[in-house]
């Protein structure tokens, strides 16, 4: 039997050696780079995974032509220029590389507030225009001044680090931020208001969302302290730019260093020209270290994932190591049949469901688990489900999806249960893994049944009396439908029983409403895994 290997384009120029992680790790790939829009949407339907730097912008009309792609790996942090939102409806991981260009991108804020701090862009330029001005370039010292950090993650604590390493006094707000890391890493953890008023340096180091969008505001600009120096190598947005430029004017900025603009690229702003300005064409990243870095990282990844269902820094999907994928992997049929089990039994429109783990579950990453249960259960409203796009469809369609731990082991040494609220109450079911990998349904709706989910099933609630199993066979049997295994349980003798058959084809509507129609059943539904 032979396996297709995936197949992977390189859309963008990269360091070469990314194309040989693919191939080393069992991917064909195409390098093929400067196509048009056009080009691409021909092309991209032959691939399972699409590899880009910032050139190729991957647009809905692009990825609607993706009918086989997996996976889209960006070479960098900032994936601007992929629609997210689309990949994730139709199912494709979004991964990034937000730790190749840390130390690139944090040394480039260093050295840029470090300009602004000695004037060096201007310094420069009058002396190679034959001036010799002394006088007119007075700097301030960085020693013992106060930066600010608006964001305290991967890249903003390096440059913290080397921020104390020069002696200064570094204050951060990030409503992300622990006290406990804040200690950990000699800062102080403040509110934005606080570090407006106190910091001499201000730098900026966060994504770009609805609420950082101008974070340093007009009116936030007016907070911050007199003769402030601001520097932005993160995102184009975060500043007011025309504001920056009247405080800059009015000299109550004294200085500011943009690596990013909030159009780029900025081939005009209202900055340009302005005294003690300084701007670089977003370089924070521009080192050959880094982009050898995050093009090595990228095609790991993206091999990791296409080979070994690994999942790393993917913006739209739960982080699963290759180490992890094996032991999760049976967690998650199991998952993902109960999650089905419960959509296809469901008459409501749910909007709450409940994912527990108990015993050695317990002890897993639960994101996986919850991926596939939401992607056995949205099959019930569209047949394109995988575990990418279901908590996409869950949260469109205003699910609320609960996490549940219970470290203690009960009955079972593992297992997993889901709940939905229907008009009825209530509702779960539970399953466990034999072995560790076999995946088994062990209760269903509080009563204890032990069955195999796969193929075509039937599922039947009667009154638990002498003669109905007979009666059910017989049925099938007029009918031409093998029962391949047969599964019940009850909660007591003469009450209700649930019953569970495998059959080797799917149960025509006319043999349920027969089924239906034989004395003591309550309800008679075709199940599908």
């Amino acid at each position: 039997m032979t396996t297709t290997k995936p197949r992977v384009l390189i859309s963008d120029q990269m360091d070469p050696n990314a194309a040989a992680i693919f191939r080393d790790r069992g991917c064909e790939v195409d390098e093929i780079t400067g196509e048009t829009p056009e080009q691409l949407i021909a092309r991209i339907g032959d691939y399972d995974g699409l590899a880009i730097r910032s050139s190729t912008k991957v647009t809905k009309a692009i990825l609607a032509a993706a009918t086989n792609l997996k996976v889209i790996g960006r070479a960098g942090i900032g994936v601007d220029n992929v629609d997210i939102p689309a990949a994730s409806a139709q199912g494709v991981v979004v991964m990034n590389t937000p730790f190749g260009n840390s130390i690139t991108t944090a040394e480039h804020a260093i050295a840029l507030m470090f300009a602004l701090a000695r004037q060096l862009p201007e310094a420069d330029a009058s002396t190679q225009a034959g001036k010799w001005e002394k006088n007119r370039f007075m700097g301030v010292e960085i020693t013992g001044k106060t930066l600010g950090l608006i964001g305290a993650g991967n890249i903003g604590s390096i440059v913290a680090s080397r921020a104390l390493g020069l002696r200064m006094k570094v204050i951060a707000y990030d409503p992300f931020l622990t006290a406990e890391r804040a200690v950990e890493q000699g800062i102080e953890k403040v509110d934005l208001d606080g570090l407006l008023a106190r910091a001499d340096f201000i730098t900026l180091h966060t994504p770009l969302t609805d609420q950082t969008r101008n974070i340093l505001s007009r009116e936030n600009l007016a907070k911050t302290k007199p003769g402030v120096r601001i520097v932005n190598c993160a995102r184009g947005g975060l500043i007011d730019e025309a504001a920056l430029k009247d405080a800059l004017d009015s000299g109550h900025v004294a200085g500011a260093a943009l690596d990013v603009f909030e159009t780029e690229p900025a081939k005009a702003s209202p900055l340009f020209g302005t005294p003690n300005f300084v701007s670089t064409p977003h370089l924070g990243a521009s080192t050959n270290e880094a982009q050898v870095n995050v093009a090595l990282q990228v095609a790991e990844q993206m091999a990791d994932y296409l080979v070994n269902g690994g999942v790393t820094n993917a913006l739209n999907m739960p982080s699963l190591s290759a180490e992890e994928a094996p032991k999760l992997k049976p967690y998650m049929a199991l998952a993902e049949n109960l999650g089905s089990l419960v959509g296809q039994l469901a008459h409501d429109n749910l909007d709450k469901i409940s994912i527990e783990v108990e015993g050695a579950a317990a002890q897993l990453n639960i994101k996986p688990i919850t991926g596939a249960v939401l992607a056995g259960l949205m099959r019930r409203y569209s047949d394109t489900v995988n575990m990418v796009n279901a908590p996409f469809l869950a949260k469109e369609r205003g699910l609320d999806v609960r996490e549940v731990r219970h470290d203690k082991e009960g009955v079972y040494h593992t297992l997993v249960r889901v709940s939905v609220e229907t008009s009825q109450g209530t509702r779960s079911v539970a399953g466990t893994l034999f072995g560790n990998t076999q995946p088994r349904l062990v209760e269903m709706f509080g009563i204890g049944i032990e069955a195999d989910l796969a193929g075509d099933m039937l599922y039947i609630v009667n009154q638990d009396a002498p003669g109905f199993i007979g009666s059910i066979g017989t049925l099938l049997g007029e009918s031409g439908i093998n029962i391949g295994t047969f599964h019940l349980g009850r909660r007591d003798a003469g009450g209700e029983a649930v019953l569970l058959l495998s059959v080797d084809s799917p149960v025509p509507q006319a043999v349920l409403e027969k089924a239906c129609a034989l004395p003591g059943v309550k309800t008679v539904r075709a199940l599908k895994f």
